[in-house]
């Protein structure tokens, strides 16, 4: 018997579709979760009718969370050569003829940001989103576009902060900053991203993809550079000092607990380096 998905997939007008992920407690991305994503994606970029697609998540207090890195090897390509999978799924996602919604309520960190940020559009829930690129704290790099995208939306010094530091930014800060398109009442959420949905499930697709296209041209990074983030990803993860630094996390995982961590990743993570000097 195989393994349930971590993705599903909804049909919700002929023009829309929802794609809901849900690996409680914490919703780590697995590779099951690329692969089954990459999949979605590529089938929906070829369906004439689908206008819209929007991101959401079943799993309370988190969005798309971070990798779950303790399953590494899910994340290494078997053809070094080949483009992985991550970085295909967000060049994908960016350049689909459909409109990409992130509805945003939850923990958003590192690949489940960066998920986030190859979305076209991103609402998020005032009271329940939290959003983080936390890889350096850990003694590692980003590599799913953080790096490559976080810069372009909220200017170079807002994404050293975010990057450099590690820790979470509320949804008003997010929003302050332009890390996404807009928050809302967590009770209102629902109903507007719907609303958008379907006033851009109405337009012609034509002109939906086509004026996508031209925003694109002027925004998105080099496909190049995401490439080589993922590359620089992968050799940090090799890194004598972010081994020296697992243990001294793990204690405190231990001692915290998985979830009481990861409610509040950025925080432990600075004292996690602090307790390791």
């Amino acid at each position: 018997m195989t393994q349930p998905s971590t993705i599903s997939v909804e049909r919700l007008t002929p023009g829309i579709r929802k794609i809901t992920f849900s690996n409680p407690p914490v919703n780590l991305i697995v590779g099951e979760t690329v692969s089954r994503l990459l999949e979605v994606v590529t089938e929906l970029s070829e369906d004439p009718q689908v206008h819209v697609v929007v991101f959401t998540s079943s799993t309370p207090g988190y969005f798309f969370n971070h990798f779950d890195l303790g399953r590494a090897g899910d994340f290494i390509p078997s053809d070094p050569e080949a483009t992985p999978a991550w970085t295909d799924l967000v060049i994908r996602l960016s350049t689909a003829p459909f409109i990409s919604i992130a509805s945003i309520r939850g923990r958003t960190r590192g690949g489940g940001d960066e998920l986030a940020l190859a979305c076209d559009l991103r609402y998020a829930s005032r009271e329940h989103a939290l959003f983080g690129q936390p890889e350096v704290g850990g003694g590692i790099l980003p590599g799913g576009g953080g790096t490559e995208r976080l810069p372009r939306l909220i200017g170079r010094d807002r994404a050293l902060e975010a990057i450099l530091s590690s820790d979470d930014y509320d949804a008003d800060t997010a929003e302050r900053y332009g890390w996404v398109t807009r928050t809302l009442a967590d009770a209102e959420l629902d109903d507007f991203v719907n609303g958008v949905a379907t006033r851009l499930a109405s337009f012609d697709k034509a002109a939906l993809a086509a004026a996508k296209a031209q925003v694109n041209r002027a925004t998105l990074p080099p496909d190049a550079d995401l490439r080589a983030a993922y590359t620089e990803f992968l050799t940090s993860m090799t890194w004598p000092e972010v081994q020296a630094f697992l243990p001294q996390f793990e204690k405190l995982a231990a001692e915290k607990g998985p979830e009481e961590l990861e409610l509040r990743l950025g925080h432990y993570l600075g004292i996690a380096r602090q307790q390791s000097r």
